[in-house]
């Protein structure tokens, strides 16, 4: 099914005008260096195509043959590679082995093109034949190419593209005949006759892989094979299928990708039946963090989302068109499919809405309107680091939130273990209980703000917690360590081993006030939360711990929020 959707952007893509995929038997490859050739294939200069500077300097991207498959062997890409098979030179001082790929480099060039008349092709292979690579060698950017290993390609002098984008080079791969033509088969994702691809091409982009990337579909051992067929035989995919889906694959995890995000150690990657669907615009601000440039970008898309159904403008309620979502994590020379996700856009659009509806809840000013998915995470894990996320929560998470699921219950225990050990509950913190406890009843069970009439007692504890610890914060002005940072995680998980102390602990501190009608509010307020309490829990389970930070959390805005004259009885 990821193959089949794959293959059909693909083609969907290459259809459109303005399409930037790559035609069958091509990819687009950063080439830093072209080596300029007069038309009797004499060395003419070197083009440097990078821009920017020093370590940022980026080369543009041609369209050059297809990256061929190698690991340990001699295998020459053609018309275009390093400088070990470009010139038989490297710095690695393997003298023999660079004249063997040098050799595989022309063989290459011959044997694609026996019978072209084409100028460029000409210069190039009399360019090698002749072998007369002193004045390359002397150019100043040569120190670079070797010590680098940059890529390196032809242009004939007088055109603006290098030779690999001739209309000859096209032509002769078109029609160039398979030499596996004896392994025609049935293909597993376009259904048609073709010819089986053993060793499918690599895969990049993806976080934490190689970077000289991995594969999909790869079987290396016995144990993996089946009836005897190793490798591509084993999960027959025909040369035209393998060549789509893993060149619109390349396409959306591309650097300068608008349809990727990283969701935990998942690189995810998005798109719709219908190309430009405006959910591909909306979506990465939905759940990746936005750029430093444009702070406001998830907010605005949230935004756009939630008032569609009010304005009808771009609604997404009615819109059945597919759209899909893929992740994917590095597992060694491979890559694992953490997730996939088919929905119609307006199912999607219910769901995230939904997902966005369960997160709100009150919050400082200063604080963003929306979380990112990536926000929510950190807020998880260990010293607030992406790398201490665990490994299938991302996933999980996406998961709910695309079907509409309750949250994994990892995500709650994460939050509040959180809590417990950093004594703080932050705004993601309370977004994500707030959201996980209500989807798990079935109900709004925990409302935006303070709630005063909710009777859950261990919501009520964590109010009762705010307050004593509101009640010591007035009575010692500037105090640097307050209750919530030696009893939070005893009160919140075992409340009648500290909770009964500090009450009495509270009297020691509002003789303190002198300001009267203060102290008389604070007693009303602790009166009004211990109301229909008769004894503290022995202990709370974790959806009880949870309901207490919401409480606390609740009453701790509430403070803020209010006026001082209302909390000081002015």
């Amino acid at each position: 099914m990821i193959l089949q959707a794959l293959n059909e952007y693909y083609q969907r893509k290459t259809r459109l005008p303005d399409s930037n995929l790559a035609p069958p038997g091509f990819e687009h490859k950063p080439i830093p260096f072209l080596i300029v050739l007069t038309a009797d294939g004499h060395f003419a200069g070197l083009d440097d195509t990078r821009e920017g500077e020093g370590k940022k300097k980026i080369a543009k991207s041609y369209l050059v043959p297809q990256t061929v498959k190698r690991s340990s062997g001699v295998a020459a890409n053609l018309l275009w590679d390093h400088s070990g098979y470009v010139f038989g030179a490297d710095d690695k001082g393997k003298p023999e082995r660079v004249r063997e790929q040098h050799l595989a480099f022309i063989e290459a060039i011959r044997s694609h093109f026996i019978a072209s008349n084409d100028a460029g092709i000409q210069a190039v292979l009399s360019f090698l034949e002749r072998g007369s690579f002193e004045k390359v060698f002397l150019h100043p950017s040569w120190p670079e190419i070797l010590e680098t290993g940059a890529n390196l390609t032809f242009r004939l002098e007088g055109d603006s593209g290098p030779v690999c984008e001739r209309p000859a080079v096209a032509a002769a791969l078109s029609t160039k005949e398979d030499v596996d033509s004896d392994k025609v088969s049935l293909c597993l994702v376009s259904g048609n006759e073709d010819v089986i691809e053993r060793l499918h091409p690599s895969v990049k982009g993806v976080w934490g892989a190689q970077s000289s990337g991995a594969n999909i579909v790869s079987f290396n051992l016995d144990a993996f094979s089946s009836y005897a067929k190793s490798q591509g035989e084993n999960a027959p995919v025909g040369k035209s299928a393998v060549f789509s889906y893993t060149t619109a694959l390349n396409h959306l995890l591309a650097k300068d990708s608008r349809q990727r995000i990283q969701v935990g150690d998942a690189s995810t990657v998005f798109w719709a039946a219908t190309p430009g669907h405006p959910m591909e615009e909306l979506f990465p601000g939905l759940f990746s963090e936005p750029p430093k440039d444009n702070p406001d970008l998830g907010t605005a898309a949230v935004a756009a989302l939630l008032s569609a159904p009010k304005t009808g403008a771009g609604s997404f309620e009615a819109d059945d068109t597919r759209f899909y979502v893929l992740g994917l994590a590095p597992n060694a020379a491979r890559i694992a499919v953490r997730f996939w996700h088919v929905k119609t856009v307006s199912e999607l659009a219910v769901n995230i809405r939904r997902h966005f509806d369960d997160l709100r809840i009150v919050h400082a000013p200063h604080e963003p309107e929306t979380l990112s998915l990536f926000r929510l995470l950190v807020a998880t894990a260990m010293l607030g680091k992406s790398e201490n996320i665990p490994p299938n929560l991302g996933g999980d998470v996406m998961r709910s939130v695309i079907e509409g699921l309750p949250y994994p219950q990892t995500l709650l225990s994460g939050a509040i273990r959180r809590i417990r050990a950093e004594h703080e509950v932050t705004y993601p913190r309370a977004s994500i209980i707030k959201a996980c406890l209500n989807r798990q009843s079935g109900k709004e069970e925990l409302k935006v703000s303070l709630d005063e009439n909710n009777t859950n007692t261990a919501y009520r504890l964590g109010r009762l917690f705010a307050v004593l610890e509101r009640i010591q914060e007035r009575a010692n002005p500037g105090i640097n360590a307050t209750i919530r940072d030696r009893y939070y995680g005893a009160a919140s998980g075992t409340p009648v081993t500290v909770l009964p102390t500090l009450l009495k602990l509270k009297n020691h501190h509002l003789a303190k006030l002198d300001n009267k009608g203060e102290v008389i509010n604070y007693e009303r307020a602790l009166g009004q939360i211990m109301d229909g309490i008769t004894d503290f829990p022995a202990q709370l389970n974790l959806q009880d711990q949870g309901r207490f930070a919401i409480g606390y959390y609740h009453q701790r805005q509430a403070f803020f929020t209010k006026s001082e004259s209302t909390i000081k009885g002015e």
